[in-house]
């Protein structure tokens, strides 16, 4: 069954159209990829997903406990109260908090308390605090960022603040997570981690991914199927074997060498 569907999702900007008709179907589990050129309207749609635009025509569908939930429209934090989180293609942390406080930020919709018990430091705040500081350690020692935990967001290396990005969206405790180009920035090694870390964290967590991602080698070793934009609209969707073989990605994206890697 699916937990996710996009019916004709389109975007308009003016006379722009940035997203055309798009059909996306994730079933529960999937690590699905997103790819085409830049400017093929990937991040649009995930902006769309998230409720950071509004689109101009089409549906988004969850499928939960038996019920289809239309969340087009929905604010971003109503979005991710929904179980789908994110991390950005420029990435967006907070750049002068400390990395275990970007994590536990990331928890406060699921904390209980209210602000009198906060205020009051009530034993229900001390407990459920101490609880959100055990978790985000947990959560660091994923990534291997546990050691950092007192250090400014913005002092971290590049990688480690992508990291640090799927950590603090992991935090929301998602059903459905979105990576926008994960691995940019990236060398060979730190990708090979990286790609074992999404496999981990899929079937830990129990997790359906949706991945937006330049580099192909990750993609066709990762991805159980593959979704291609092209100018706002899909062009092909299917297994690796058969993205790579088809003509019109070839023509748009990938390049004759691809078909013959």
């Amino acid at each position: 069954m699916p937990i996710l569907t996009v019916n004709k999702l389109t975007k308009a900007f003016g006379g722009l159209m940035a997203v055309s008709n798009v059909n996306i179907q994730l079933k529960h589990g999937e690590l699905v990829g997103l790819i085409g050129p830049n400017g093929a309207g990937k991040t649009t749609v995930f902006n769309l997903l998230t409720g950071i635009y509004q689109p101009t025509s089409g549906t988004i569908t969850l499928h939960q406990n038996n019920e289809d939930i239309a969340i087009q429209g929905l604010k971003p934090y109503n979005v991710c109260k929904r179980g789908i989180a994110r991390t950005f293609q420029n990435i967006r942390l907070f750049k002068d908090l400390t990395v275990m406080d970007n994590v536990r930020i990331a928890m406060n919709k699921n904390t209980n308390y209210n602000l009198l018990q906060a205020f009051a430091h009530t034993k229900a705040y001390s407990t459920e605090e101490k609880e959100i500081l055990d978790e985000s350690i947990e959560l660091l020692k994923i990534l291997k960022l546990e050691h950092k935990k007192d250090e400014l967001a913005k002092n971290l290396p590049y990688g480690e603040q992508r990291h640090l990005e799927i950590v603090r969206a992991l935090a929301t405790k998602p059903s459905i997570l979105l990576l926008d180009e994960p691995a940019a920035g990236m060398n060979p090694a730190e990708t090979a981690q990286l790609t074992e870390t999404i496999y981990w964290i899929k079937d830990n967590f129990n997790l359906t991914i949706l991945l937006i991602e330049h580099d192909m080698s990750l993609v066709m070793k990762i991805c159980e199927r593959i979704y291609v934009l092209d100018y706002g609209m899909v062009i092909a969707e299917g297994i690796p074997s058969e993205i790579k073989s088809n003509k019109r990605v070839i023509e748009a994206y990938l390049g004759e060498d691809t078909e013959n890697a």
